[in-house]
C-alpha cells in the first residue's frame, strides 16, 4: 500500500481519515477473519438474518462494502447473481480472485466503489448488502446518502439489509479483553460512548480504526431519512456477543441450537439491542422518501470525514487480532 496510512499534515482531514481506514484494513487480513474464534458467531448469526430475509436465488444482490468476497462469494455459490462493491481495490483483486476459483458459480462483477454514489442504473438490485459501509461513515449525512442509493438502486419489493456497530462495543471489549487497564483505551471509550465517534490515535489494529457507533435508535431514523421502510433492527451476536467462547459453543452439536436459539428469542428486544456489538436493520423501500430529507429526531453527532472513500469493508464485532468490537 506505500505511503498509505502516513501522516501528512497537508492532508485535508477526510484525506488524512481515509489513509487511515485504508492502512488498516492493509494489515487486517479481512478475508480470514469471521472464519475463527468469537467472530464465527457474528458470520453465522449473519448469514442466518440474511436467510430469513434475502429473496430466494436467481434474485440479484448488490454487496456494497463486499471487501473480499465473505458473503458475496457463497451467495453466487447459491445460485444468486451477485455484483460487489468496495472502495478498495485490495478488496476487489482478492474478490475477483477467489471468484476466479469458483467457475461454476462466479460473482457476476466486482468494482472499486463509494456507497453513496453507486454506478448502477435505478431499480437493478432486488438486495442491497451494506455490511459495513456505515461503519466508516462518519457524518450522519453520508450514512443516510449511503442508505438512500440502496434504495434508489433497489425495485420494487426488494429488501436492504445494513449493519451497524453499537455504541457500547468498546466499552464491553474493554472489560472483557482487559483493554481499560492499558493506557490510551479508556479516553478513546468515552468518546465512542459520548458521541459515537471512534478514533484510534494509537494505531495499534487491535484497537480498529475511524469508524462511527450506533445507538438502535438512530440507525432506525438513518434508516427511515433514506426513504426506506424498516422491517426489522435486530441484534447480530446479541448477548452472545460478550462469551470469549462463543466460537467452541458453536462447534459443539449439543449446545450449539441452544445457544443460538438464545440469542434469536431476545434478537429484537430493545432493552437489549445496544450490547450487542452489530446491528442489523431490515428495510424495504417505499414510494416516496420522507418530508425531510435527513431530518433528525435528535441534535446530529459530529462527524468527521464528510468525504471517506474506505466506506465499505465488512468490520469487526471485538478488538483484538486487527479486528475491533469497532467495527
Amino acid at each position: 500500500m506505500g505511503n498509505v496510512g502516513r501522516y501528512d499534515p497537508r492532508m485535508r482531514d477526510h484525506e488524512r481519515l481515509d489513509a487511515e481506514i485504508a492502512a488498516h484494513y492493509a494489515e487486517v487480513p479481512e478475508r480470514d477473519r469471521l472464519t475463527r474464534g468469537h467472530w464465527v458467531l457474528e458470520r453465522e448469526r449473519t448469514w442466518e438474518l440474511l436467510g430469513r430475509h434475502l429473496p430466494p436465488p436467481p434474485a440479484v444482490v448488490l454487496d456494497v462494502g463486499g471487501a473480499a468476497g465473505v458473503y458475496a462469494l457463497p451467495l453466487a455459490e447459491r445460485g444468486y447473481e451477485v455484483h460487489l462493491v468496495d472502495p478498495l481495490a485490495r478488496h476487489v483483486e482478492q474478490a475477483l480472485g477467489a471468484s476466479a476459483g469458483q467457475p461454476a458459480a462466479p460473482l457476476a462483477s466486482a468494482t472499486v466503489g463509494d456507497a453513496r454514489r453507486l454506478e448502477r442504473r435505478d431499480a437493478s438490485a432486488d438486495a442491497v448488502l451494506l455490511l459495513g459501509p456505515l461503519y466508516h461513515l462518519t457524518g450522519r449525512a453520508d450514512r443516510v446518502a449511503a442508505l438512500g442509493e440502496a434504495r434508489r438502486v433497489l425495485r420494487p419489493g426488494g429488501v436492504v439489509a445494513a449493519a451497524a456497530i453499537s455504541r457500547f462495543a468498546s466499552t464491553y471489549d474493554g472489560l472483557l479483553r482487559g483493554f481499560l487497564d492499558e493506557p490510551g483505551f479508556e479516553a478513546i471509550v468515552e468518546r465512542d460512548v459520548r458521541e459515537g465517534q471512534h478514533r484510534n490515535p494509537t494505531g495499534r489494529p487491535q484497537w480498529f480504526t475511524t469508524a462511527y457507533f450506533h445507538l438502535p435508535d438512530e440507525l432506525g431514523r438513518e434508516v427511515a431519512d433514506a426513504g426506506l421502510r424498516l422491517q426489522a433492527l435486530v441484534a447480530v451476536e446479541g448477548p452472545g456477543g460478550i462469551l470469549p467462547d462463543a466460537g467452541e459453543r458453536l462447534a459443539d452439536p449439543a449446545r450449539r441450537e441452544r445457544f443460538l436459539a438464545a440469542i434469536r428469542r431476545v434478537e429484537a428486544e430493545p432493552s437489549l439491542l445496544g450490547a450487542s456489538p452489530h446491528l442489523l436493520a431490515v428495510a424495504t423501500g417505499r414510494a416516496e422518501p420522507p418530508d425531510h430529507p435527513g431530518a433528525v429526531e435528535a441534535p446530529p453527532v459530529g462527524g468527521a470525514a464528510a468525504h471517506i472513500r474506505s466506506v465499505g469493508t465488512v468490520a469487526h464485532a471485538r478488538l483484538g487480532e486487527g479486528s475491533a468490537s469497532t467495527g
